[in-house]
């Protein structure tokens, strides 16, 4: 039996993190992530400006669609903001032009060796100007030396 590449434990960052359970090289497709498809109006619904709270599972695949991590998502969701990412998230897109079937792969961006946290930058927006309570909010904490505070987008 094959050893899972990752592993869900406790983080030092924040929470729960995903931690590489071989060496994975660089470029490699780690996993997607995973959730309900909803659109933006059913995020509103489900969550309202969330940008209170200071923690999302939403990922926005594209203009209409976002994936709810919280409804039937993966491990990806774990996945813990860095402002020196050893991963990207990657957007395909549907060859058809389906925007519902845009599909976001987690892809290494260097190796990473057994036991580091795997992590990729947010840069969330939010809709409306950022203030300093919402940087406080969306405060980083990865401890990145040229970490910029924050998991905004700024």
């Amino acid at each position: 039996m094959s050893r899972p590449r990752i592993v869900v434990r406790r983080s030092p960052i924040h929470g729960r993190g995903v931690f590489a359970n071989v060496d994975l090289p660089a470029q490699a497709r780690v996993l997607e992530y995973r959730g309900e498809r909803i659109d933006r109006a059913e995020a509103f619904r489900r969550h309202g400006d969330n940008s209170g709270l200071g923690e999302t599972y939403l990922f926005a695949v594209n203009e209409d669609w976002l994936i709810d991590g919280c409804a039937g998502g993966n491990s990806a969701r774990y996945i813990n903001h860095s402002c020196d990412p050893n991963c990207e998230a990657v957007i395909w897109v549907d060859i058809d032009g389906d925007a519902r079937r845009d599909r976001v792969y987690i892809e290494t961006l260097r190796p990473i060796r057994q036991g580091e946290e795997l992590s990729f930058d947010y840069a969330l927006g939010l809709s409306h100007e950022i203030s300093d309570a919402d940087r406080e909010r969306w405060r980083c904490r990865c401890g990145a030396v040229q970490c910029r505070g924050t998991l905004l987008q700024v």
